[in-house]
């Protein structure tokens, strides 16, 4: 019988730095959660991280607005609902001001492991 590792099993980090004004920016927050969505449904283990200004993302996901948010926030809940983490950059959440608004506290990873960070 083959012996069967954590290692055996890949691991992908889809990370979102797109900003939320634009059109390519909401096209790149669709992809990345569609591809984290593909890799899940493949047994693949997938995580979306929110870095930088797509930290903003995070916020929009979690609390939409428009019905463009409200699309993507659908394909987001149901990733959560699915198991799939997700992590948010603590710092990047500070730097954008996110830290105390609409992102919860429970369920996220908030991740600032690079220290120090730049400041």
């Amino acid at each position: 019988m083959e012996r069967v590792s954590h290692l055996d099993s890949p691991k992908i980090a889809v990370i979102l730095q797109a900003w939320t004004e634009s059109h390519e920016g909401l096209t790149r927050a669709l992809h990345a959660l569609l591809y984290t969505n593909e890799l899940a449904e493949e047994g693949i283990t997938a995580k979306p991280i929110f870095d930088g200004a797509g930290s903003e993302w995070a916020a929009k996901l979690i609390a939409p607005e428009s019905p463009k948010e409200k699309g993507l926030a659908r394909l987001f809940q149901g990733l959560n609902a699915a198991g799939v983490a997700y992590e948010i950059c603590d710092y990047c959440s500070g730097a954008f001001h996110l830290k105390d608004s609409s992102l919860p506290r429970a369920g996220t990873a908030a991740k600032n492991e690079a220290q120090p960070f730049p400041g």
